[in-house]
């Protein structure tokens, strides 16, 4: 089932919607085309309640300056960071935006999150929406006109699939993930510390210091507090004296999955601990960045309440942070003629 209503205008003028689609158990999503944005997931609760589960805002406006937390945003063309905005590609130097110190972060400034997108098709029938953007060559300094797609779609087994699919007329990096912020208990119900955390993923990409850019190397979680291979609350040892978190204010490190043979792999389960809201996640990327909101500062959300550090976590597939500039990450560039896809299946179900 498939409701449209008008989100509000941007400051262009531009007329957003909203697009809510249910199924037949109930759950339900919202998204808006400006920027391809999850704004809302009802996931029934153990007492049948239907829970808001993911963190956001209730005005247009406040999504136009969505480029300090990017709550539920579609990232584009790179998620993550590139160390010195600066990449080679067959020999050819690019310079893209420095909009986190000397550092690209999620592309650059006019991200794909504050962009609208076009509607380029709904299937009422399967709970499905595809949106369109079309970046052109040289956007935030990335090289070839990009074609790209966001599908999100709704299934009657409470599965959330996020689809991203790009075309390029030129060899250009594709990576782009979905950045929403989860608290299983609620969007409103305080921090996620609670909540219980596992991750497939027996090494982590170590970062230099408090800017985030990967040593290159990959390191063992076992014997740290960056171990969640087995369920494990988030907030049991997100205060350790431990470099890795002091640098970062707690998580916000890439995982490395480990993969298996099927086409999605799944790598997370975290359960809510009032709600018991369960959720397991699955990729086709190597990587997921975990990151437990640790730079949530005072933003105003949706029902006015007001989200502060780890009142949501995020898992955003990806590949590794900087792996343009890193010969032995595998890379993220997308080729002419080629369809480069990214994958992402969020499932719900009661602990």
């Amino acid at each position: 089932m498939l409701k449209k209503e008008t989100f509000g205008t941007t400051q262009k003028g531009e007329t957003i919607t909203l697009y809510t689609f249910e199924n037949q158990r109930g759950m339900k999503m919202t998204v808006s085309d400006l920027g391809a944005v999850l704004t809302h997931l009802y996931v029934p609760n153990h007492k049948g309640e239907l829970v808001d589960v993911v963190l956001g805002f209730d005005q247009v406006q406040q999504y136009e300056k969505n480029d300090n937390v990017y709550f539920g945003s579609t990232i584009g063309r790179s998620a993550n960071r590139i160390e010195g905005a600066t990449f080679k590609i067959d020999e050819t130097t690019y310079k893209i935006d420095q909009n986190e110190g000397e550092n690209n972060l999620h592309g650059g400034f006019n991200g794909y999150q504050l962009r609208k997108w076009d509607v380029k098709a709904i299937d009422e029938t399967k709970n499905q929406i595809t949106f369109v953007l079309t970046s052109p060559d040289l956007d935030q300094g990335f090289p070839g006109e990009l074609q790209m797609e966001a599908t999100y779609q709704l299934s009657e087994d409470n599965c959330l699939s996020v689809t991203y699919q790009g075309k390029t007329n030129q060899k250009t990096i594709f990576n782009p993930t979905n950045h929403s912020y989860f608290n299983l208990n609620g969007h409103d119900q305080g921090k996620v510390t609670r909540h219980v955390l596992q991750l497939n993923a027996s090494q982590y990409t170590p970062v230099k210091d408090s800017k985030s850019i990967p040593t290159g190397e990959l390191a063992a979680v076992a014997n740290t507090p960056m171990d969640f291979t087995q369920p494990k609350e988030i907030g049991q040892e997100i205060e350790a004296d431990f470099e890795q978190l002091i640098y970062t204010k707690g998580y916000d490190h890439n995982y490395v999955i480990d993969q298996t043979d099927a086409p999605l792999t799944p790598f997370a389960t975290v359960t809510g601990n009032q709600s018991g809201i369960q959720m397991t996640v699955a990729t086709n990327l190597p990587g997921v960045q975990f990151y437990a909101g640790n730079f949530i500062e005072q933003e105003l959300g949706k029902n006015n309440v007001v989200y502060t550090p780890r009142s949501g976590f995020c898992l955003e597939p990806q590949y590794f942070p900087n792996a343009i500039n890193e010969a032995n990450f595998e890379q993220p560039l997308l080729d002419v003629g080629e369809v480069g896809v990214c994958a992402i299946q969020y499932g719900f179900g009661l602990m």
